[in-house]
């Protein structure tokens, strides 16, 4: 499969053009980016093109990885499947439910793949953990704690990013949240509460289909010592706690890639498709409502 990489920024180097150039079954052939000189340099350092019309991309390839701003994802995101290209996409999946139904329209109108990448959930460890939980019965409570230090620490590559300024730890890290709860506790019926803490924190309460409810903690103005994320499970099987991961976001995103090709090849649709990501991103406009309203 021929894919390209939307999108030069910190991300796209650290983890989208290398695990695109790493995987054994994809081909990675070229590089857009919405400035010449970064793309041409990311492009050249994998020996690939360096597109300047993403058209041309487009025309060019099976598959678009997209390493850009939620809103800028969404929109070439559609354009994209219109051209017919299989996607890879980043959480979130937009910044706005109507953007995010759009792209779902885009990928069922072409018939595409989508896989949108929640860390959690391409790496062996944390994969088997959420699979085995999900197939257990009687979870009473969850928690989830997911603190960054990416405006409390010095030199993070993701400081200056205009969108994470805007949209804060509910929209970064609580797409990685929820994709852990709601495989194992089931969908959010609603956002039953919402408040805000210091910095960036956000505090939400979710009850669940399954009949549970879960707390979720979220910053990413967290000292950096007191960085890192837990999830705890309670529940008639006792308690639980996700494990930690050793593996890489280069390694995790080579096997998103994995499950690309596998669902453009057989037609079935990944846990973590465009529809998923839809429905993480209704959940965290329900809870911006409930904060705008708190403040």
């Amino acid at each position: 499969m021929r894919i390209g990489l939307l999108g030069t920024g910190p991300w796209a180097q650290m983890a989208h053009a290398p695990a695109l150039s790493r995987h054994g079954d994809l081909d990675f052939v070229g590089v857009w980016g919405r400035r010449a000189a970064p793309t041409k340099e990311l492009a050249d350092s994998y020996g690939v093109r360096a597109y300047d019309d993403v058209d041309a991309l487009l025309a060019d390839v099976d598959a678009v990885a997209v390493a850009l701003p939620p809103a800028v994802q969404a929109e070439l995101a559609v354009r994209a499947a219109r051209a017919g290209c299989h996607l890879l996409l980043d959480k979130p999946l937009a910044p706005t439910v109507e953007q995010a139904r759009a792209v779902v329209e885009g990928v069922e109108a072409a018939g595409v793949a989508s896989v949108v990448f929640f860390t959690a959930r391409f790496q062996p460890e944390t994969e088997a953990w959420i699979s085995e939980q999900a197939a257990a019965q009687g979870w009473f409570t969850g928690r989830a704690q997911w603190l960054g230090a990416v405006f409390s620490g010095d030199g993070n590559p993701f400081a200056d990013s205009p969108w994470r300024r805007e949209k804060g730890a509910l929209w970064d890290v609580g797409p990685h949240a929820l994709s852990v709860l709601l495989p194992v506790l089931g969908d959010a019926r609603r956002v039953a509460a919402a408040a805000p803490g210091p910095g960036d924190t956000v505090h939400l309460v979710l009850d669940h289909a399954g009949g549970a409810s879960s707390t979720l903690t979220l910053s990413l103005t967290a000292p950096p010592a007191a960085a890192g994320a837990t999830v705890e499970l309670r529940g008639a099987a006792g308690v639980t706690v996700l494990p930690e991961s050793t593996e890489s976001a280069v390694s995790a995103l080579i096997r998103a890639g994995d499950g690309l090709l596998t669902a453009a090849g057989t037609g079935n649709a990944h846990a973590c498709d465009a529809a998923f990501g839809l429905r993480v991103t209704e959940i965290l406009a329900e809870a911006e409502g409930l904060l705008n309203g708190s403040r």
